[in-house]
């Protein structure tokens, strides 16, 4: 056995049980790793992704209403709609299951009939890069797992957690305003069992090594089937400890370490990525020393920070998020950008960035644009955790123009694949999905309202219609999404400078991780024409007065460029300190419009954008 894997069994059992188990570990890893094939074309190194790499996010179900089943919906959809737009596809578990949409799995070795088999999920993975939930924290209580559980199986009577009564556990962290333990009659009596987030999701009990075991076992498993990204489903929950918080325990953080070295040994190819909705800066833990955990995180703050942005017309948070949290302790790790996904948009990531002020008056915004808010239970009382909301009903709010609609959602999404990373889009957004309160009434569950299926037949006669809202908003993102893929500078790899910028304006500027390549993103948050004047350093080593706009494929007048060398200039306004008027005159209240500027300064930019105007230049 690899001395990083021993190591880790030694820390995570001690000594004395690692020796008991590690000659069966080794026959499992040897065993189960002779199964795996190698995809072609696939890249073996620490971070195995590039500019290239873009990752739909959906449910195994979404389309609906035809005489095939719904997985080969989804392969038909991505084959006539995005087959050069994106890499990947994460269908959202697949197995058989009894509650939450698919996170309370009976069987992780199956897929629901429902959706298709196997031979669905293969052909899928034979196109697209595929990521799929191991959904490791709990199961469903019709697993047979837990069936033999309950008849108290002398293998399955140690796979949950069960508490005696009177336990003091005020001390745990909680996720949802529901009960931390669930009783279950066996056939050794009542038992109190720990169910963190719902009483048909039962927690599984990593104490006990055969459950790790049975574990990476499945992890191998979904190897085998093509799967190259796995998403390690609700982690921070994992070890459980009296006295403990149960949250980001060490040997959880021991636990990712170990599937990341099995990882790096047996299939290199592979990316593990954390599901941590917590605040920021805990999220990055997971990252481990850049080395050995976690090759991704979700960039759960950016969903919050990018909505807050686009209520108030305002990046200055976002900006400032961006330019001084977003360091990465290496780079072989990065990363995974989205704005929507089958959950809701969490309020935690936001604590610390946004004030308690901030935040109130986003839940009142959301609340006002159709949409809902989940609580959590805490020692002092319930409180926000998620809103829940379609993310273009949350950013275009109840625009009436639909271009305007659409092009304020586009700005907005144009964030998660400018920023550092790769992108994770989910169905709904790439598609321009509106709120689904009618399924909300349906279920009783807040989720629902970002979960509708959708009619396939329907979807094309809608997509057939250039003025439809569904086919202006696809035909934007693959827009998008096409010139992304053809730009180094967008490589995971490479770095990424946050310009000092002021009001509406965001800019990025991505360099390929050569140094040789670079592309400045521009968008504009705010329904009024912005005007500034930039001083960039950067701004020196362009050639040019106008730049090339990779998206509209066209050179653009948004950034017209005046080098120190050149005959004097004026001036225009800085939108630092400027209200609306001003940024759409291009002046700003006790600023001298007339300014010159010395020889010898840096090299600057008058910056013109358009109401919600997105251009990323070259």
């Amino acid at each position: 056995m690899k001395e990083n894997i021993k190591n880790l069994l030694d820390f995570i059992y001690g000594k004395d049980v690692c020796s008991q188990i590690s000659e069966k570990f080794q026959f499992l890893l040897e065993a189960e790793s002779a199964k795996i094939k190698k995809p072609d074309g696939s890249l073996s190194k620490d971070l195995p992704v590039d500019e290239k790499d873009a990752v739909i996010i959906t449910y195994g179900d979404q389309f609906q209403g035809t005489t095939d089943c719904p997985l080969k919906n989804l392969k038909k959809f991505l084959d006539n709609y995005l087959n050069y737009s994106v890499s990947g596809v994460h269908i959202l578990p697949f197995s058989p299951y009894s509650s939450d949409d698919g996170f309370s799995v009976i069987d992780y070795r199956e897929v629901d009939p429902k959706l298709g088999t196997w031979c669905e999920i293969r052909e899928i993975a034979s196109s697209y890069r595929l990521m799929a939930d191991l959904v490791l924290n709990h199961c469903s209580v019709k697993s047979d797992w837990f069936k033999k559980f309950l008849e108290w199986d002398d293998k399955y009577k140690d796979f949950f957690i069960t508490v005696k009564p009177g336990t003091d556990l005020s001390y745990v962290f909680r996720p949802r305003a529901l009960p931390l333990l669930t009783e279950f009659d066996t056939k050794d009596g009542k038992k109190l069992v720990w169910t963190t987030f719902s009483a048909d999701q039962v927690d599984l009990n990593y104490s006990n090594p055969e459950v790790l075991m049975e574990m990476t076992e499945i992890l191998f498993y979904y190897i085998q089937m093509g799967i190259q990204i796995i998403r390690l489903d609700a982690v921070a929950f994992l070890w459980k400890e009296e006295g403990h918080p149960c949250l980001h325990h060490e040997k959880t953080h021991a636990a990712v370490k170990l599937f990341r070295e099995i990882i790096r040994e047996y299939a290199p190819w592979v990316i593990i990525i954390t599901e941590t909705n917590v605040p920021h800066k805990e999220n990055l833990s997971y990252f481990g020393n850049g080395y050995d955990e976690a090759q991704m995180v979700y960039q759960f703050a950016l969903p919050p920070l990018t909505l807050d942005a686009f209520i108030r017309e305002d990046a200055s948070h976002l900006r400032e998020w961006a330019s001084s949290s977003l360091d990465k302790p290496s780079e072989s790790v990065s990363f995974f950008n989205f704005h929507a996904s089958h959950d809701g948009i969490g309020v935690l990531p936001a604590k610390g960035i946004l004030s308690d002020k901030e935040i109130k008056n986003m839940l009142t915004a959301v609340e006002e644009r159709g949409g809902l808010i989940s609580y959590k239970a805490t020692k002092d009382g319930d409180i926000p955790y998620e809103l829940n909301i379609n993310y273009f009903s949350a950013v275009a709010g109840n625009e009436e123009d639909r271009a305007a609609a659409v092009s304020r959602f586009l700005a907005s999404q144009s964030i998660i694949l400018a920023m550092t990373g790769m992108p994770g889009i989910y169905i709904h957004s790439l598609l321009g999905s509106v709120n689904y309160r009618e399924g909300v009434s349906v279920t009783g569950m807040n989720r629902t309202i970002n979960r509708e299926k959708i009619d396939y037949n329907k979807l094309e006669k809608e997509l057939a219609d250039p003025e439809s809202r569904r086919s202006m908003v696809l035909s934007g993102y693959r827009k998008m999404l096409d010139a992304r893929k053809k730009e180094s500078s967008f490589n995971p790899g490479g770095k990424q400078i946050i310009p000092d910028a002021s009001g509406p304006l965001l800019a990025v500027l991505r360099i390929s991780p050569d140094g040789k390549e670079k592309v400045l993103c521009l968008v504009n948050i705010s329904g009024r024409i912005f005007k500034c004047f930039a001083h960039w350093d950067f701004l020196d080593s362009y050639k040019k007065t106008k730049l090339y706009d990779i998206i509209s494929e066209q050179e653009s007048s948004a950034v017209i460029i005046s080098h120190a060398s050149d005959a004097k200039k004026e001036k225009c306004g800085d939108s630092r300190n400027a209200d609306s008027s001003s940024a759409e005159k291009g002046g700003q209240p006790g600023t001298d419009d007339n300014l010159k500027f010395e020889e010898g300064s840096q090299s600057s930019a008058m910056i013109t954008l358009k109401p919600w105007e997105v251009v990323w230049l070259k």
